[in-house]
């Protein structure tokens, strides 16, 4: 294998890497972020695990983050404001990156 070959074949490699991590981040800020949701529709236990699932879920519904943040909205009502639940998914991003990079 020429070395333009391995570059090419390391490029990729990092490419899926960092797209994996990417899924996981976002799969886990929608799962934290769910169970914040939760929190503020009085879910508890099994129920509030089972609503982490349900927005986790709604992220495969489009591209971007926008499918999510209805989710929320819909289903919080005036419990939280655009803003709140905004800054509540960016908070969370944050902390799935540290979970998951510890992970790995």
């Amino acid at each position: 294998m020429s070395s333009m070959d391995e570059r090419g074949a390391a490029f990729e490699a990092k490419f899926a890497h960092d797209a994996e991590l990417q899924f996981k981040v976002e799969a886990r800020r929608n799962k934290l972020v769910g169970l914040w949701a939760a929190g503020l529709l009085r879910k508890t236990g099994d129920e509030a695990d089972a609503y982490a699932v349900e927005v986790v879920k709604s992220d495969f519904e489009e591209a971007g983050d926008e499918d999510v943040y209805r989710k929320l909205a819909g289903d919080l009502g005036g419990l939280a404001t655009e803003d709140e639940i905004r800054t509540k998914m960016s908070e969370m991003k944050a902390e799935a990156k540290t979970q998951v990079m510890a992970e790995t």
